[in-house]
């Protein structure tokens, strides 16, 4: 049966809190005998769980258990059960509290329930923290909540500070909330809460929550400073670099680089796979200063509080020399002047000649004065011609 006593509503401990939270925290007891156990309460935010004892008993045993039958146990010896951070379970799918007295059989089993439509919270809910200082947090709208449905986010980055709100909605269709911006975040030890609520005049929204380590979800930025000296007395380059700005990490030893080098002049199908290293330091060896090479660096955790996903590549940098193009640019440049002067040769003769066969000389009129001094000429030349004829003649008859 239900105990009267110990039922206790926690909207009001959200309303203080957050946008009213609809939620029961219902407590049974067996029908056997009644239990010693009574008002029981829960500290939701804080994963604290206390409640009176009507007897003097020294130790007690503390259960979390949630739908997916995930269960946390603990053993105190007073009235308030506090569950480590790291072991806490969000509330929105329902949560089974359980306090026992060992070697008894006396117990006691609060279930928290949410309230609200089935399939009005939120859905597809993510954060990701960038830029060292930035984080955004993306939603889905339920499937079931209503066309007028708002959401508004809360967030706790550790339990020793204050709830705060949403300042920067990232807003959707029909000005609906799908995200929020936050600045100046910090990333702390604590695991960090998250609960998006809803209101809707139609009906009751469901709530959402979960806990986040926020180093987790932290894309680190480029390792810094990357540089390459490269000398003719050896065979190999020297790469240095600086590890990537963080604001909770400052030991050197807590990441792991990814390097990539490859010759511009490689097909991609042989390109080599990139090295892993721990120190801020690399040897680049078989180094040919007539090729050009391509170096990008990037970084992740490694057995520290460091996202433990690959961050972003730095720049791409440049070194050798490569081949050198300059005397097939010169023979290239040469033949195409050649090229480009014959054809300019070609198209003025071509022109010319055209312009010349249209434009034939025309003949000149013939000067009347002159006439009879050109025909004397003319008969003088022909008569001297008969006469060259005759003589040839009588030569060859003798």
């Amino acid at each position: 049966m239900f105990d009267t006593l110990g039922v206790t509503c926690m909207i009001w401990c959200c309303m203080m809190l957050f946008h009213p939270l609809h939620a029961d925290f219902q407590c049974m007891e067996s029908e056997e005998q009644a239990s010693p156990i009574t008002s029981v309460k829960l500290n939701w935010r804080r994963m604290e769980l206390s409640w009176e004892s009507s007897k003097n008993f020294s130790k007690y045993k503390c259960t979390i258990r949630d739908r997916d039958m995930e269960t946390v146990e603990k053993e105190v010896n007073s009235t308030l059960c506090m569950f480590p951070v790291e072991q806490y379970v969000p509330l929105h799918k329902g949560v089974l509290f359980i306090i026992e007295l060992p070697n008894t059989n006396i117990s006691k089993k609060c279930t928290f329930i949410p309230g609200g439509k089935n399939g009005s919270a939120i859905e597809n809910f993510s954060c990701v923290i960038y830029n060292i200082s930035f984080m955004n947090c993306t939603w889905q709208a339920g499937r079931e909540a209503p066309a007028d449905t708002q959401y508004f986010l809360y967030w706790q980055n550790s339990r020793d500070v204050d709830v705060t709100e949403c300042e920067l909605y990232i807003k959707g269709e029909h000005g609906r909330n799908t995200g929020c911006i936050f600045k100046n975040v910090s990333i702390e030890i604590d695991k960090a809460y998250f609960l998006v609520n809803g209101s809707s005049k139609d009906s009751l929204i469901q709530f959402y929550d979960e806990y986040l380590q926020l180093y987790t979800i932290e894309i680190l930025t480029p390792p810094l400073n990357v540089a390459v000296n490269c000398t003719r007395e050896s065979a190999g380059c020297i790469v240095t670099w600086q590890p990537p700005l963080t604001s909770h990490v400052e030991n050197t030893k807590c990441f792991q680089y990814e390097i990539y080098i490859q010759n511009k002049d490689k097909p991609k199908e042989k390109k080599d796979p990139p090295i892993r290293v721990r120190n801020n330091i690399y040897e680049f060896q078989n180094y040919n200063e007539k090729k050009k090479y391509i170096l990008k660096i990037r970084a992740r955790g490694k057995n520290c509080l460091v996202s433990s996903k690959w961050g972003e590549w730095s720049e791409p940098i440049e070194f050798g020399q490569g081949k050198d193009y300059f005397i097939f640019v010169l023979l290239f440049l040469i033949a195409l002047g050649t090229i480009s002067v014959t054809l300019l040769q070609y198209c003025i003769f071509k022109r010319y000649c055209s312009v010349k066969s249209l434009f034939s000389p025309i003949p000149q009129p013939r000067d009347k004065f002159n006439a009879d001094e050109d025909i004397q000429l003319e008969y003088a030349s022909l008569q001297k011609e008969d006469c060259t004829e005759e003589i040839t003649m009588g030569e060859e008859m003798t």
